[in-house]
């Protein structure tokens, strides 16, 4: 098998739902990571690029249609590049990214670009289509921004709770206090606005052209965990809620993109790598309890890898949810992570966003420039998805091999 590479990397900045990139289109935030990533490796010719692979969690509006070969139209590429779309929901752009590497793992590429976008702003409301013609009653317009919509009636009902009500459930059972919620959301907040303040993400973000937003829009540098105490529960109003719009990852906008190739490529990017793809692993539970999936997928990739928590070095977890970040980073203490200030050391969701396509690959990206940042030879970027599913990725950063 051929060894796969990380080589670049780029995302737009992450837009808050009805902010600045609500007038933006997903498959021109698409085009725009698409063509921000190419410029990183010069030597590319872009026609090429043997595959793009793209992730879209929602699909139902602008994004219908196979965005990835609307980014790559968009874009300018030549037409002769392929382009496919897939759906994993929150985890879509990391398993474009997976798919990628296994192209290349397996031969049937040299080059692929990887990625995903999502507008949640954008996402449009639906009419189920009845089953007959012009009935008589009231229909009601579905929002696709988020989570489950015209469910099946066969379905169990506890595994089609809502979002939030599944956390909270995961709160009542790991006993996560909201006090401890709040710490985390903080913290994401904090250590997220001292990396763009370091400068950390100024190489990984590039412009979204006429849209005058310079960062991610939803870090609140002033948050603490004691504004963060005066919010009202979102989900359970009863008093035995801990999850409120603060302590979750907001709906956002935003779009990111990967370059992924064979260590042979190298001379054809005009790049080295910036990490080797290392280890693969997926997970799935019951629907309700998706927050915990990244525990297991994590173990498969580490174990694909040939490591073990103690050995890693830093960890980009998509923070859905303060509670079920906390979940699972209470799983891997046990396992043996060494630091729990290894997870998400330059903020997480809950400040920079999350569009549910084009988290996946900004985690990944986060992680390669963290291990390229800290000399750690060993990272894990890991995410929940909904239904009950994770993913996971095991990076080396082969400069720090001694």
């Amino acid at each position: 098998m051929t060894e796969s590479y990380l080589y670049a990397a780029a995302r737009t900045p992450f837009g808050r739902f009805n902010g600045a990139l609500a007038g933006v289109r997903p498959d021109d935030l698409a085009a725009t990571a698409l063509s921000g990533v190419l410029a990183r490796v010069p030597g590319l010719d872009p026609a090429a690029i043997d595959e793009v692979v793209w992730g879209a969690a929602n699909q139902a509006g602008e994004d219908n249609r196979n965005l990835g070969r609307m980014a790559v139209l968009l874009a300018d590429l030549p037409v002769t590049v392929p382009a496919t779309t897939v759906n994993r929901l929150c985890g879509s752009s990391l398993d474009a990214a997976i798919t990628a590497s296994r192209m290349i793992a397996s031969g049937d590429a040299d080059v692929v670009v990887a990625g995903g976008a999502e507008s949640m702003t954008r996402a449009p409301w639906v009419l189920p289509k009845p089953a007959r013609g012009f009935p008589a009653g009231d229909v009601t317009a579905v929002s696709t921004a988020l989570g489950w919509r015209l469910i099946n009636p066969r379905m169990p009902v506890e595994w089609t709770a809502s979002l939030g009500e599944c956390n909270e459930q995961i709160a009542a059972s790991t006993g996560i206090s909201r006090e401890r919620q709040d710490a985390f959301a903080a913290r994401s907040h904090r250590l997220a606005d001292q990396a763009w303040r370091d400068g950390f993400y100024d190489d990984l973000v590039v412009a979204v052209p006429d849209v005058d937003l310079a960062r991610d829009e939803g870090i609140r540098a002033d948050t603490t965990p004691e504004t963060l105490a005066g919010l009202k529960p979102s989900f359970r109003r009863d008093g035995t809620g801990t999850i409120t719009a603060g302590n979750a990852s907001p709906l956002s906008d935003g779009a990111s993109a990967l370059v992924l190739g064979s260590a042979s490529a190298a001379d054809r990017l005009g790049a080295q790598p910036l990490a080797r793809i290392a280890g693969r692993g997926a997970s799935a539970l019951e629907p309700h309890l998706f927050g915990l999936a990244p525990i297991e997928a994590a173990a498969a990739a580490l174990r694909r890898a040939g490591i073990g928590w103690s050995q890693v070095g830093a960890v980009e977890l998509n923070e859905a949810f303060a509670v079920q970040s906390l979940a699972c980073l209470d799983a891997w203490l046990a396992e043996g992570l060494r630091d729990a200030e290894l997870v998400n050391a330059r903020g997480g969701a809950i400040a920079l966003g999350h569009p549910l396509g084009a988290s996946g690959a900004r985690i990944l990206a986060t992680l390669a420039a963290r291990l390229r940042e800290t000399g750690e030879r060993w990272g894990l970027a890991a995410i929940c998805i909904g239904v009950g599913q994770g993913l996971a990725v095991v990076l080396e950063n082969e400069s720090a091999v001694a």
